[in-house]
């Protein structure tokens, strides 16, 4: 697994204030009390002053589109890079565009981010025949369009030459650090990353937050020859949604959000700079608490219908990874003449990507019952087996691009950080007591942004407020047992922004859409027609250990973009995938 995908794991997006941990039936009695929609008596607000100046004052690009990626169309649009001077330097954007397939009754442009921050939306928005309802496909034109620095737009570098990158980052080589010595050297390399983006990397560093996305968003918008907005977020992209409905109330007509950070915690306060961000957000409590329930599920499923069942299964993986802390395992891999070298940060990766997946509980089950077995000084045809899945899963990745540099940019830009790296280590120990397993893998994500390293700022970052009344509503969508995006973080999220409407899911995994009839149905509906789902409406979906067939996610390990985009558009009718979220395997 690359280093990139290491960092993009650990910190893509993330939520929950500081707290309790709540069970669903906790969650589900914090939903906020009244009417979540404007009432019609209370006037919206509209695009403050400022804003209006920064983006109208920019003339609408005219996009110049050409097929490309056999079904879609692709242009590009140079943006100013800092929109108080729409006449000085300019970064170019990149965009992609799927045709509705019903002409005649198209609504407009549905704008897609697949989260990240660094993940490519024009990559997302190639895929979305795969995930996307053949309803949204007919009636809107897809656009993705990759943020200032990321994907196929002009990407912000922080160093030299790949030679340069690696030598600066070997620090930051496991997935996150455990011990005295890993944590010195992590926060060494995290010090040179965060002084490369504020030097070598700007002037594109300190122009990447996301109210400048969300003001290119809305050039864009105009671009594409829409009125108003429609736009489907995830994760990261929740913040963009978020963003944009505060920045600009009257200019939107939906905007969906699934997964959702929230954004006052993402972006800190004057009295909250000094915690560090996830410690904010607590991802790693709702981790924690996705999994303490799976291990509790698989012990009442019994050996039957979970591998890892048997005893006390919070005891015995406790037991497992204490073990792994002072022995990794080395697994041969025949096939390549090579050894890999699995420690216990490597093992909790593992995990938390795998409680990504609606399929969370088999796999984590599968993996402890994996990492058992080998443990067991066993040999035989299934020790063979299980040093192979090891091995598969710790080859996965691929060659450093400017994913890291992208990632860093926004979340270093965007919020408030503590003033030195050094107080990462405490705070990773600290957060690891509070959520076992997963707090150190969380907090260790912002270490480059300590305000004493990361000197570059955006004078433009939007800081809030993120309780304006909207003209249109807002869609926030949580799920229960997300992993990245915590549950509580939606039902903040609703409670702050006047006129919006929570929708809930039991399911599995990172973010909604796709893991049930309802909660897909319920975001296509809104999305066209405006309707919200009624409010207090939770979704089902598929729950672990049950046998019920799951709907598979668009494997992009094993598969590249292109290779799935040479395929061509699927049939209307196809079945249909997950969306590739940033971070979601």
């Amino acid at each position: 697994m690359s280093l990139i995908r290491r960092l993009a794991v650990a910190g893509l997006a993330a939520t929950l204030l500081a707290g309790p941990l709540s069970t669903p039936a906790d969650a589900a009695a914090t939903l906020p009390a009244g009417p979540l929609s404007t009432p019609a008596d209370v006037a919206a607000a509209r695009t403050s002053a400022r804003e209006k100046h920064r983006v109208d004052a920019v003339r609408t690009p005219k996009l110049k589109w050409y097929k490309c990626y056999v079904y879609a169309e692709c242009a590009t649009a140079t943006v100013p890079l800092d929109y108080d001077r729409p006449g000085g330097a300019k970064t170019e954007i990149a965009l992609v565009r799927l045709r509705a397939t019903d002409r005649k009754h198209r609504v407009g442009s549905l704008f897609v981010n697949p989260g990240g921050p660094g993940g490519s939306a024009t990559q997302f928005a190639l895929l979305s025949p795969l995930f996307l309802s053949d309803k949204l496909l007919a009636r809107f034109d897809i656009v993705g369009m990759d943020p200032r620095g990321v994907g196929f737009s002009d990407n912000v570098t922080c160093f030299d030459s790949p030679r340069q990158q690696a030598n600066a980052l070997k620090g930051m080589t496991p997935r996150f650090p455990y011990g005295k010595k890993e944590e010195k050297a992590y926060v060494a390399s995290a010090v040179r990353l965060g002084r490369a983006c504020s030097t070598t990397g700007r002037p594109l560093t300190g122009a990447m937050s996301t109210a400048e996305v969300a003001r290119d968003m809305d050039v864009m918008r105009r671009a594409v020859g829409d009125k108003r907005l429609n736009y489907l977020g995830f994760s990261y992209g929740s913040v963009l949604g978020s963003y944009y409905a505060n920045m600009f109330p009257d200019r939107f007509r939906t905007i969906a959000i699934d997964g959702v950070i929230n954004p006052r915690a993402w972006a800190g306060t004057k009295q909250t700079r000094n915690i560090v961000q996830d410690v904010r957000l607590d991802s790693a409590g709702g981790a924690y608490r996705a999994f303490a329930e799976l291990m509790n599920r698989c012990a009442q499923a019994g050996p039957e219908k979970c591998e890892f069942a048997g005893g006390n299964t919070l005891t015995r993986f406790h037991n497992i990874t204490e073990h792994l802390k002072r022995n990794p395992i080395v697994v041969p891999v025949p096939v390549l003449g090579i050894t890999v070298r699995i420690t216990y940060a490597d093992f909790i990766g593992e995990v938390l990507d795998a409680l990504y997946s609606p399929s969370a509980g088999e796999d984590v089950a599968a993996l402890a019952a994996d990492l058992q077995l080998l443990q067991s000084g066993a040999t035989g045809a299934g020790v063979t087996a299980a040093q192979t899945r090891f091995a598969d899963r710790m080859r996965r990745g691929f060659p450093y691009d400017n994913s890291l540099d992208a990632y860093a940019s926004v979340m270093c830009t965007d919020g408030r950080h503590p003033a030195n790296a050094s107080s990462w280590p405490a705070a990773a120990a600290a957060a690891d007591k509070k959520a076992p397993y997963f707090g150190r893998a969380w907090t260790w994500a912002s270490v480059p942004c300590a305000r004493d390293t990361w000197t570059v700022r955006d004078e433009d970052a939007y800081t809030g407020p993120f309780n304006t009344r909207t003209r249109n509503p807002v869609l926030v969508v949580g799920s229960f047992w997300d992993p990245a995006t915590n549950y509580r973080d939606a039902v903040q999220t609703a409670r702050k922004l006047p006129n919006s409407r929570l929708l809930s899911s039991n399911n599995w995994g990172h973010t909604a859409y796709g893991t049930s009839a309802c909660a897909t149905g319920a975001m296509d509906t809104y999305l066209l027609t405006k309707r919200l789902p009624a409010k207090g409406t939770v979704c089902t979906a598929p729950q672990p250990f049950t046998g019920a067939n799951l709907i598979p996610g668009i494997e992009l390990s094993t598969a590249s973009v292109n290779a799935l985009v040479a395929q061509g558009r699927p049939a209307p009718g196809a079945a249909k995938q997950l969306p590739p979220i940033a971070g979601r395997r």
